[in-house]
């Protein structure tokens, strides 16, 4: 949440649809609507592999380099791969003055999405290498951690690194009293709660979860469920762009 000070807007109205009250958001958006979510894979020809993943008006690149050999060696391990994450948001993304160098939240952000990445890359077929990944936030609209964790992991895909399974991220908030999917930076300013979270769905898995501000016993199940919901679209999302590359790529090769 952003503890935005000043008069707060209206981001909840409640219509009269098919008989029934529907909480509509600022943006005209469902209370379970995701923003347009627009990605794509291959995006930077000097990476090994890189993504562009857009939650309505946030915007993040990611790119991975490797496995290559670990630098400083003593990082190395004798069974698994290094994985480095870096997450950064640009001067530019964001109307606040933000210095280039990186922030304390960045650091952390940059540690919970290594975890969440670690589970999911078969790292001990990499032993002595080092995986860099790199997530720069050009446009920050809210979701931008979710957003990262949504482009590494298909940037990791592209570069063709094996995983277990692809993670997908999103925010639930609850603004004005309703829970509501992908919150923007406007609703997070003014949220009561806000609650991002990753999963590797095919794996059933919950690689990341944080939540400021206070919800419930059944508003935590409620939310999980609408970001459970929320991630399933984007983990199609993703599949849909990387099949679209290979089968790209498969063409072009039998030409």
């Amino acid at each position: 949440m952003g503890g935005a000070t000043g008069e707060k807007p209206a981001l909840i109205r409640w219509e009269e649809r098919d008989g029934q009250k529907v909480a509509v958001r600022h943006d005209g958006r469902l209370a379970a609507q995701l923003r347009p979510i627009r990605m794509e894979v291959g995006v930077l020809s000097n990476a090994d592999g890189s993504a562009l993943v857009e939650y309505g008006g946030t915007r993040v690149l990611a790119a991975v380099y490797g496995p290559r050999e670990a630098h400083p060696r003593h990082m190395a391990l004798p069974d698994r791969a290094v994985i480095r994450c870096r997450y950064h948001m640009a001067p530019f993304s964001t109307a606040e003055r933000k210095t280039p160098a990186p922030t304390r939240r960045e650091v952390e952000l940059s540690k919970v999405i290594r975890e969440a990445l670690e589970a999911v890359v078969l790292t001990e077929l990499f032993p002595r290498t080092a995986i860099d990944v790199y997530m720069e936030v050009l446009q920050s609209d809210g979701g931008t951690r979710t957003a990262a964790i949504t482009a590494a992991s298909l940037a990791l895909a592209d570069a063709g690194i094996a995983m277990r399974d692809l993670v997908a991220g999103v925010a639930v908030g609850k603004v004005d009293g309703v829970l509501v999917l992908d919150i923007d930076e406007i609703e997070d300013n003014y949220a009561e709660a806000d609650m991002p979270v990753a999963m590797a769905p095919n794996l059933g898995k919950v690689l990341l979860l944080q939540l400021n501000g206070v919800l419930t016993h059944d508003e935590f199940v409620q939310a999980m469920e609408l970001a459970r919901k929320g991630i399933q679209t984007i983990y199609k999302l993703q599949k849909e762009v990387l099949r679209k590359k290979y089968v790209e790529v498969t063409e072009e090769g039998g030409e």
